[in-house]
């Protein structure tokens, strides 16, 4: 049975990232903190305000690693296709294009959360995959 973790429990952690716009555009997009050791292409889990998506790190033209597409599942999201959910988030929020979010380490390597500062979300950690499970995905994947 999946836990229910809150974002201010001592086993959360939380980071201050920016939201910034894609270029010229109004699109956002989240810097993610060096430190997390994400690589291009991982799909990750994330909740926005926890509300639960999946997203794809990308690496950007500086070499960060960044979300930019938010989608409803995990084949939307490696295909960059549906509705953008975290430009809906941004746009719906408080969080502004160049302002800043907080980013909670739910499971590390698996599952995340970005929330408005100041607000307080109960995520449900399911866990990491399965590392046989994760492995046919890697290979069906390439």
């Amino acid at each position: 049975m999946p836990d229910r973790v809150p974002s201010d429990h001592d086993a959360v952690e939380t980071h201050r990232v920016p939201v910034e716009s894609v270029g010229r555009t109004d699109r956002p997009r989240v810097t993610l903190p060096d430190e997390l050791d994400f690589d291009d292409g991982d799909t990750v889990r994330l909740a926005l305000d926890g509300d639960r998506y999946h997203a794809v790190v990308e690496t950007s033209l500086d070499g960060e690693p960044v979300i930019s597409h938010v989608a409803d599942n995990r084949r939307l999201a490696r295909e960059r296709d549906g509705t953008n959910r975290l430009a809906e988030w941004v746009a719906d929020s408080e969080i502004s294009l160049g302002g800043s979010a907080h980013l909670d380490v739910v499971t590390d390597g698996t599952e995340y959360g970005l929330r408005t500062p100041g607000k307080r979300v109960v995520y449900t950690a399911t866990g990491g995959p399965d590392s046989s499970l994760s492995d046919i995905a890697r290979t069906l994947d390439n």
